[in-house]
């Protein structure tokens, strides 16, 4: 089953348990009414209340630490795009006859780089090019250090050269941290669960209704199963409903710079 299709089917059990939380709340409130119609609702609004505002807080904060972080992926994009380009720019300050193979190494490795994130949600060939990408800096380093090492070049051309080399590597480290930093399992627990108990008590209140309302016992799941469906698609921008698409095109912009720069020689 594709990642798309998972996230889907997640929101769909979602909705399911949510309806069912909702009628059996109705079920056990209509039975505590029939006991006791006056003790029934006694105090319960309070409690309510307060499950309620735990939940909202809980809502808010999934949601605005994915915002977050999906903002953060986006800057580390644009900022990998920005180190490559210098690096690539300052290629200009090696000698004619060192940058051809070092300008061929570059290309190669930002269509590694851009590949890497493409073939997602194909984690495998992902992976393979992301490793292809590994294997280019170790050859695009050696390169730099020998070319900086060429008799009658300026002393200020390696200090120049290779800390923008060294930046273009590290911004992958951080970007693939990034993608990997997301709340812990327990918040994702705690969040199920206080769905579902908000679901329970919504249905609690719809029992002195005599007919369950059919908007409400839609509404309220749909609208949580819509509000998780965007969360988790914020968290896993590569595989879910909301992609960086047109932020990854910095990269292929600055690609395609590359092709159509003059080699010196």
């Amino acid at each position: 089953m594709s990642y798309p299709l998972l996230v889907l089917s997640i929101a769909l059990a979602f909705v399911v348990a949510m309806m069912a939380a909702l009628l059996f709340g109705r079920r056990v409130g209509q039975r505590r009414l029939a006991d006791d119609p006056k003790a029934a609702v006694d105090g319960l609004g309070v409690i309510d209340t307060a499950v309620f505002a735990i939940f909202g807080l809980l809502i808010a904060f999934t949601f605005s630490g994915a915002g977050a972080r999906f903002d953060e992926r986006r800057m580390l994009i644009v900022q990998e795009a920005n180190s490559v380009g210098t690096a690539w720019l300052r290629l200009d300050l090696l000698p004619a006859e060192a940058q051809p193979a070092l300008r061929d190494l570059f290309r190669a490795y930002l269509d590694a780089r851009i590949a890497t994130t493409a073939l997602m949600p194909d984690e495998a060939a992902a992976t393979q090019a992301a490793e292809r990408a590994t294997a280019l800096q170790s050859r695009i380093w050696s390169a730099a250090v020998a070319s900086t090492g060429m008799p009658g070049l300026s002393p200020a051309v390696p200090s120049l050269l290779l800390p923008a080399v060294n930046e273009m590597f590290d911004i992958t480290v951080t970007r693939r941290m990034a993608a990997e930093r997301h709340p812990p399992l327990a918040i994702w627990v705690l969040f199920c669960l206080l769905a579902v108990v908000s679901a329970f008590l919504a249905g609690q209140g719809t029992a002195r209704s005599k007919r369950a309302s059919l908007p409400h016992l839609l509404g309220f799941p749909a609208v949580l199963a819509a509000v998780v469906l965007l969360d988790i698609s914020l968290e896993h921008p590569r595989l879910g409903l909301i992609t960086l698409t047109d932020f990854d095109q910095t990269l292929v912009d600055v690609r395609a710079a590359m092709d159509a720069a003059q080699t010196p020689g």
